[in-house]
C-alpha cells in the first residue's frame, strides 16, 4: 500500500504569527507531497514495499539514495507536523521532565541545547531531541533529510521532537534569521504530542 500525504490537524493559518500560512501550505503541499510521491516510486517492486515507514529506515542501505531522501522526507515531516499545535500544546512535565533535567538540568537548559543543535546545522537539516531504551535522551542534528532511525547516524534512538532547519521550512517570513524560527518554533510545540511518543519510545 502505498504512501499518502498526511493531513494536517490544524489548519495552515493556524500556527501564525510563529509560521505563516503560505509557508505551511508550500511546505506542506509541495514539499512534503514531493517527498510523498518520491519515496513511492523509489519503493515499488522492492523489498521495502508495504513496510511501515519505520521499518525502512532502520533496515536502510544509506547508499539508497533515492529511498534515504525521500523516506528521511517523509518521516521527518509527518512527525514535524505533530509536535505543533495552536492551541492544545500542554506543558512539559511527568516522566519527559524527568528526563530532560536529567539529561539537561532544566527545561530551559534543553531549549538551549535544541536551539545550538538547529542554529548551527549547517546547510540544510533537522534538530532532533531523541529517547533511547530505559527512557535517556539527548539533542542531535542531522544534514538533508538525515534522522536517527537510520543507520550509523548521530544520536540514534528514536526521534519524537524534529525541527526542520530547510531554508524551505521558514524563510518566506524569516529569511537568513533562522535563530528567530527557532525562538518561534518554541512557542507552538506540542507537548502533549511529545510526551506521547516518549513513553512510547522509551
Amino acid at each position: 500500500m502505498a504512501f499518502e500525504l498526511p493531513k494536517l490537524k490544524y489548519a495552515y493559518d493556524a500556527l501564525e504569527p510563529n509560521i505563516d500560512a503560505r509557508t505551511m501550505e508550500i511546505h506542506h503541499t509541495k514539499h512534503h507531497q514531493g517527498y510523498t510521491n518520491k519515496l513511492n516510486d523509489a519503493i515499488k517492486g522492492t523489498a521495502h514495499e508495504g513496510k511501515s515507514i519505520e521499518n525502512i529506515l532502520d533496515n536502510l542501505d544509506m547508499d539508497n539514495k533515492a529511498v534515504r531522501n525521500n523516506g528521511g522526507g517523509f518521516y521527518n515531516h509527518s512527525l514535524f507536523w505533530d509536535v505543533m499545535n495552536p492551541e492544545d500544546r500542554g506543558y512539559l512535565s511527568g516522566d519527559l521532565k524527568y528526563a530532560i533535567d536529567a539529561a539537561f538540568g532544566s527545561k530551559e537548559a534543553f531549549m538551549e541545547a535544541f536551539s545550538k543543535a538547529a542554529a548551527t546545522q549547517f546547510g540544510s537539516g533537522w534538530a532532533w531531541l531523541c529517547v533511547h531504551k530505559g527512557g535517556k535522551v539527548d539533542v542531535c542534528s542531522t544534514p538533508n533529510q538525515d534522522n536517527p532511525l537510520m543507520p550509523g547516524v548521530t544520536c540514534g534512538g528514536t526521534p519524537i521532537l524534529g525541527l526542520d532547519v530547510w531554508e524551505h521550512a521558514y524563510y518566506l517570513n524569516y529569511q537568513n534569521r533562522r535563530p528567530d524560527y527557532i525562538d518561534a518554533f518554541f512557542k507552538v510545540i506540542n507537548w502533549n504530542e511529545i510526551e506521547r511518543r516518549y513513553a512510547e519510545a522509551k
